[in-house]
Formats: structure tokens, C-alpha cells, sequence
């Protein structure tokens, strides 16, 4: 079980008092039986009225209509259930709901039909450039700029409000197409035109200008149906009767879909977040880093709930199989260290596999216990891990697993394995912040604006880390002809910037890595004494590397305390040996301004540790963190394991959430057993305490 333990006083703060702020922002806990078209035969709604009671529960999404509608739609086209012989689920469920004190979201999945609705309205859907449908399965895929979404949906959510009052209303697939596919109907056609005096562009060309505006104009089309859709979720149900739309976790998927992230925060009352399970490159701690991230531009006095699977939802998706509870609950557990609400999820509300029942119960009930703890806090760090989601589109552009994820998972996994409590901050937010350090990890793509932000704010004495091509590129990924930090970096472009292009297709024999050369690369270490952020080095003068370098001019005040070693065969081994040991090739510059610390680590050894977990590479980056940070971190975690730590502050008092990362399977889903750490020495605010052992997480309150 997850545990608490209190320093220096005793006692609870007192909850919100139900009534003193609206339903969204008093609804903790959530559940989510996600209705299937043969469950209204045999929907046992006293079975799950008693699960809502032992997991706690608050808050319930139900599926209320879309592609499935679960009552009698007085919409002809508007598919009823195949097995719901007239009877109103929706409504029966709400009704249970409420009787019980709940709150309820009425779910949609609105963004395909079936083929009567598209014969009855062909020109509701969206085409390829051919004037074929897009068509998903048996489903025809409805366009984001017709009728469809401006007048149909809107009618629908107001019969579904007016017949069985939903607190809100959700949607699961709000957003249309991603950009992997073009419309050319004629409302795309003819809107497009008139917002940007462009014609649709032929394919995806991130250099054309028609396909750059599509991008945009399609975000502002999101932008749109969000606002078009609490206008009317409020006309039908009253002021706090919200639309909120699901949203990833995940900043490229959200760029895939054109859902600003940042945007949507902006407007939104609650944070509906769709993102069920981790992978292996982002262990669980993806999970905290999503909170942190998402409730920096929401605010952490909203609310963020998280549709947290019970059921095998990673690669195979055995949706009616139990996830294994160990792996169910540290992914509840770390998104809930990192302000994320809990949000229990099944696929049909009958299971032969009844395992999964039990596994959110005892998380639940220990959020209950605590949750005056869990909200109304804000975070407490020194670090910022900076994001941007258009860098993911402009300079990701085909790649951003390479170009953009995977540097900052390995900035995330260095500040994570560190200990280092550090914030997710936008790059449009860097001169509010008012943190000691942010890092830059690889983001190429970065306006004249931006870098004028990043400059003041160097001036002003904030301290900074870029790694790999940060600001060689504008905010459309056109290539500069030096960094756009460059008098920051104290470092400059020797060699023209390449044009970004297209993942290169592998032949027979290529690697995987676009970015490593033929060979071996390494970092080499200076002789005699070393800088600071080299130490734990002292045995070895080189370290391993992987990635490419170029010659960079450097100021006078610049110290380059790691130069390129380039690359030499690998194979035979009789073969593999240094051919140029020693060049002025800089992997990374440092320089003092003033108080400020600016760390410029060309060599992307972020991305490498994402790929590559080696522990010299997250040794190194940690090092040169708390070089820049000049040692200030709020926090100690002394002892063995891989620790997350999330610190906050609450009034007087102070809360650290210790999530312990260590286990069977910390890079390999799904995890099947817990391993114990210990013993954890915490110094905080000058008091040291020592916590005996964690097994999956440890809540402690210093007052």
C-alpha cells in the first residue's frame, strides 16, 4: 500500500466543502465502465453501483451517444445500440449515479457513423484527394468542418443534456482526423481558401507554405469545436454544465491531432486526460511528468483526471484481460505523486477476467484518506524542463520520436534518477517562470521571440542548459545560419545548417540511428585537472557517445571541458582503434554570465540516454544540472534504488511524495512484482528523516 508518514505536527486540513466551488473541481475520483453494444441485455447496475461505493468513487463516465447511442435517440441516423431494445442505459445509469451523490460526464465518440448516415449526408464527410472517403473499418469518417460538427453533434448533446442531466460531457475522439491525412471536401476546400487564400496543399510537404497554414488553421479548427461546444453543453444545462474533450498525455500525440495542448488548458474548467498505460522508453515516471505538465498551463487548482486501464492496454490490447495489478498501480501511483486525479477504466461491464476489479480499490481508498493533500498544493522545484508543442510539429516534423520525445525523456530519466524535483514549462511561459534552471532538450525549432525570452531571462540571472540543435532553426524549421543562442551558448556555427528531411528508409544492414555515424564516437576527457561536472570520471579519459558533432567557434570566456572523438570501425576488432584521438571538436561549452550558468551540451547525450539507459550518460547529465543549478536542489534523497520525487507546498506545510520506480520490470512492461527499497535518508528544510523501506510509494508531510 501506498503510505504517509507526518514530521513535526499531526492532523488533516480540512477538504473543500462540497458546494463552495463547482462539481468539476470537487470530483477526485473517477470511474469509467465503457459500455459495449451487447451490454444493455445484461448490465448489472447494482453490481457497479457497489463498486462505485468500495472504490470510493465520485465522478463516472457513461457512454451516452456518438457512434453508439445508449438510449432512444429521437435522431434517425443517431445508431442505437444493436442490443438495446429500446431501453434508455444512459439515462438509467445517470439517474443510479446521482442517486448515489456522483457526478456524471456523458461520454461521446463522435467522429465516424455508420454507411445509412453517410448515404443520407455524403457531403458531412471527409475525403482524400481522389474523392474517396476516409473510412475507419466498417465506419465513414465524418469531416471537422462540416455540418456534421458545426450543427449535427451540437443538436445531439442538447437532446442528451435535456433527457437524463449530465453534470458535462466528454468525447473520447473529438478532434477528426490527424494530420497524417488531408481533406479535400468541399468545406475544407472552400474554408481553407477563404482563411489562408491558399488552396489545400497536395500532400505533406513541411516546406510548402499552403501545407504550414493547413497545420495552423486545422489547430484553430480544434480551438473552435471546444468553444463551440461548452457554448452549447452551457445553453442546454446551465453554467457548470461543461464540454471537455479528451486529451493524451502525450505532446506529439496531441500534435498529431492537432490538439493544442497549451490552448486547450487555457479554456478548459477540467483536464480529461486519455492516456492509459506507459512504455518501455518512459517508464511510469511518464506518468508524473504528464501532471506536472498538463497542471503548469491548467493551474494546479484545477483538476486533472486520468483514464487509468485495469485491462491489458499495451501492445495486443487484451482489453478483456487483467492488467496485472502491480503495473495498474504504479501507474496510478505515479501519476497521482504528480497531481493527476485517478480515474479507474474497464472495457464492458461484464469480465470473465474479474482480477481487475480489485486493482484500483486500494488506491482509491488510500486517495480518500489523503486527499486534502492531493490538491489545493502547488509544486516546489528549481529546475524547468522546457517544452514546446510546435517544435514537435515544425522541427519533429516526421521524427519526433528522435528529434523531440526522446531528448527529453533522457533529460526526464537524468532529472528522475538524480533526484531532482524539476517542472515541465512551456517555452512560451520562460519569462514568468520563476525558476533557477531550464533545459533546453534539442529543441531546434524556436522564434526570434523565443530566443529574445531565453536571452532576458539569461540576463536576468536564470541559469540554462540546451542540448543538440536547440535554436538552430526557426519556429518553421528553416535552418539558420547560426544558433539563435548563440551569443548565449558562447558557441557558433562553423559549417551551413543542413535542411531537416525525411527519416532516411533502411536498407539491408543500415542502422536504426539516423543520427549515429558509421563507428564508434566518443567524448574525450581533458588530462590534469578536471571541471566539475567530469566528476566520478577520474579513471576513464573518454566516454562513449554514438551521435555526430561539428567543428563550433567558441568565445574567449568559453570552457570546453569534453571534445569529439569521431568515429572509427567497429568490426573486425582488430580494426577498432582511434584513427584521430584528440580533436578541438566541442560536445559541450560552459560559461558564466554573471550569476547566471549556461551549459551548451552539443552532443545530444539526453537523446542517447533515452535510448540507451547508460549510466555514464545520466551520470554526466546530472552532473552538469547541478553545475548549472550551482547545487541549489530543495531536496536530499539519499539511498539505493530509482526514485521519483515530487515535492509541493501546502500552506504551512510541505509534501513529498517518494514513488519508488524500482522493480522487475522497470523498462519492460508489465511489471508482476514490487521490490522494497531502503533505508531512504530525506533532507529537507534542514530535518533529516530516515524512511525504513518503500515498497511502491511514500507520502511525507514536514509541518
Amino acid at each position: 500500500m501506498p503510505t504517509r508518514r507526518t514530521f513535526l505536527a499531526s492532523g488533516l486540513a480540512l477538504a473543500a466543502q462540497p458546494g463552495a466551488v463547482p462539481w468539476y473541481r470537487r470530483a477526485y475520483r473517477w470511474g469509467q465502465t465503457n459500455i459495449t453494444e451487447n451490454d444493455p441485455p445484461k448490465y448489472d447496475i447494482p453490481f457497479w453501483r457497489n463498486h462505485w461505493k468500495e472504490t470510493k468513487t465520485q465522478a463516472v463516465i457513461i457512454n451516452a451517444g456518438g457512434i453508439v447511442a445508449y438510449y432512444p435517440s429521437k435522431f434517425p441516423l443517431h445508431h442505437r445500440a444493436e442490443f438495446l431494445n429500446g431501453r434508455d442505459l444512459f439515462g438509467e445509469l445517470t439517474e443510479a449515479a446521482h442517486k448515489d451523490g456522483l457526478f456524471v460526464m456523458a461520454r461521446m465518440d463522435s467522429n465516424r457513423v455508420a454507411e445509412d448516415f453517410y448515404q443520407a449526408h455524403p457531403s458531412w464527410f471527409a475525403y482524400d484527394k481522389n474523392g474517396k472517403p476516409y473510412r475507419a473499418a466498417d465506419k465513414y469518417i465524418t469531416c471537422i468542418n462540416s455540418p456534421y460538427y458545426d450543427d449535427y453533434l451540437p443538436q445531439v448533446i442538447t437532446e442528451i443534456i435535456e433527457r437524463s442531466h449530465p453534470d458535462g460531457v466528454t468525447d473520447n475522439s473529438w478532434a477528426g482526423m490527424g494530420r497524417e491525412s488531408i481533406c479535400y471536401c468541399e468545406y475544407c476546400k472552400n474554408k481553407f481558401r477563404l482563411a489562408t487564400g491558399h488552396t489545400l496543399p497536395e500532400a505533406a510537404n513541411w516546406d510548402d507554405e499552403s501545407y504550414r497554414q493547413w497545420i495552423m488553421w486545422s489547430y484553430l479548427r480544434r480551438i473552435e469545436i471546444w468553444e463551440l461546444n461548452n457554448k452549447v453543453t452551457r445553453a442546454a444545462g446551465g453554467k457548470d454544465c461543461i464540454w471537455s474533450g479528451m486529451n493524451s498525455g502525450s505532446v506529439t500525440q496531441q500534435a498529431r491531432s492537432f490538439r493544442d495542448l497549451r490552448e486547450i488548458c487555457k479554456r478548459a474548467d477540467i483536464m480529461m486526460l486519455d492516456h492509459q498505460r506507459r512504455d518501455d522508453d518512459t517508464g511510469f515516471q511518464q506518468n508524473g511528468d504528464t501532471g506536472k505538465r498538463v497542471h503548469g498551463i491548467l493551474g494546479w487548482d484545477k483538476l486533472a483526471p486520468e483514464s487509468m486501464a485495469m485491462y491489458q492496454s499495451g501492445p495486443g490490447y487484451y482489453r478483456l484481460a487483467a492488467k496485472p495489478a502491480p503495473e495498474a498501480r504504479m501507474w496510478m501511483i505515479a501519476g497521482i505523486a504528480g497531481g493527476i486525479q485517478p480515474w479507474w477504466h474497464y472495457i464492458a461491464a461484464f469480465h470473465d477476467d474479474r482480477r481487475m476489479h480489485a486493482s484500483a480499490k486500494p488506491i482509491m481508498e488510500w486517495c480518500e484518506k489523503h486527499q486534502s493533500l492531493l490538491v489545493n498544493r502547488e509544486p516546489v522545484a528549481t529546475v524547468g524542463l522546457v517544452w514546446s508543442q510546435r517544435n514537435t510539429d515544425f522541427f519533429g516534423r516526421d521524427n519526433p520520436a528522435d528529434m523531440v520525445d526522446a531528448p527529453y525523456t533522457g533529460c526526464m530519466h537524468a532529472l528522475v534518477r538524480a533526484r531532482i524535483p524539476y517542472l515541465p514549462v512551456h517555452i512560451d511561459d520562460v519569462a514568468t517562470t520563476k525558476l533557477k534552471l531550464l533545459i533546453l532538450p534539442n529543441i531546434g525549432g524556436i522564434s526570434d521571440k523565443q530566443c529574445a525570452a531565453i536571452r532576458a531571462w539569461v540576463a536576468k540571472g536564470g541559469s540554462l542548459l540546451a542540448t543538440g540543435d536547440t535554436s538552430l532553426y526557426t519556429e518553421w524549421g528553416d535552418p539558420r545560419q547560426d544558433y539563435g543562442l548563440a551569443d548565449v551558448f558562447a558557441a557558433h556555427r562553423t559549417t551551413e545548417t543542413p535542411k531537416l528531411q525525411r527519416p532516411a528508409r533502411r536498407g539491408a544492414g543500415e542502422s536504426a540511428d539516423r543520427f549515429s555515424p558509421d563507428g564508434h564516437t566518443y567524448l574525450r576527457l581533458p588530462k590534469g585537472p578536471r571541471h566539475e561536472t567530469l566528476q566520478g570520471f577520474d579513471d576513464t579519459d573518454i566516454l562513449p557517445y554514438g551521435g555526430k558533432l561539428v567543428q563550433l567557434k567558441t568565445d574567449p570566456a568559453a570552457q570546453v571541458p569534453l571534445t569529439y572523438v569521431p568515429p572509427f570501425p567497429t568490426y573486425p576488432p582488430e580494426t577498432s582503434w582511434m584513427r584521430e584521438p584528440v580533436t578541438t571538436i566541442p560536445g559541450l561549452v560552459l560559461t558564466q554570465k554573471s550569476s547566471a550558468r549556461v551549459a551548451f551540451l552539443q552532443a545530444d547525450i539526453d537523446r542517447r540516454y533515452a535510448k540507451e539507459h547508460l549510466p555514464d550518460h545520466g551520470n554526466l547529465l546530472a552532473n552538469i544540472i547541478r553545475w548549472t543549478l550551482a547545487n541549489d536542489v530543495p531536496i536530499k534523497v539519499e539511498g539505493p534504488g530509482l526514485i521519483d520525487v515530487h515535492v509541493y507546498r501546502q500552506g504551512a506545510k510541505h509534501i513529498v511524495h517518494l514513488v519508488n520506480l524500482t522493480s522487475t520490470a522497470t523498462w519492460r512492461a508489465p511489471l508482476e512484482e514490487l521490490i522494497p527499497v531502503g533505508p531512504i535518508k530525506v533532507t529537507f528544510n534542514n530535518r533529516t528523516i530516515t524512511v525504513p523501506s518503500i515498497l511502491d510509494h511514500e507520502l511525507l508531510v514536514f509541518e
